[in-house]
């Protein structure tokens, strides 16, 4: 989630509203940090993932676990701000998650799950 959470950060400081002589510079030292730093270890990250996610189905073997439920949000996450959705073995997991009845409740009583880009 620490890099989730900074890439977020990044990417807001650069829609931000700020003075016009500071957006050049807020702006290049976010691309900067996201393209040195963040975005390579969102993708060694979700590429990790990915292969977990592929030895079993699930992240603790070949059943579902409570540590499915810790993961489901952080990987909801990574698809929206680390394209980890176009990976094959996290779309399986992403879809039996959402597929899942007590998931279902859950949206029901709380409400669809917005991740903030």
């Amino acid at each position: 989630m620490p890099p989730l959470v900074m890439k977020l950060v990044f990417n807001r400081v650069e829609r931000s509203p700020m003075p016009f002589f500071a957006k050049p510079i807020a702006r290049g030292i976010s691309r900067k940090v996201k393209e040195g730093f963040i975005d390579p270890n969102l993708e060694r990250i979700v590429k990790h993932i990915e292969a977990e996610l592929g030895r079993g189905g699930w992240f603790a073997g070949s059943e579902f676990t409570a540590a499915d439920i810790q993961m489901s949000f952080p990987v909801e996450a990574a698809a929206a701000r680390a394209g980890a959705a176009a990976l094959p073995n996290v779309k399986r997991f992403l879809d039996r998650i959402h597929a899942r009845p007590a998931y279902q409740r859950a949206i029901e009583t709380g409400g669809k799950v917005e991740i903030l880009g």
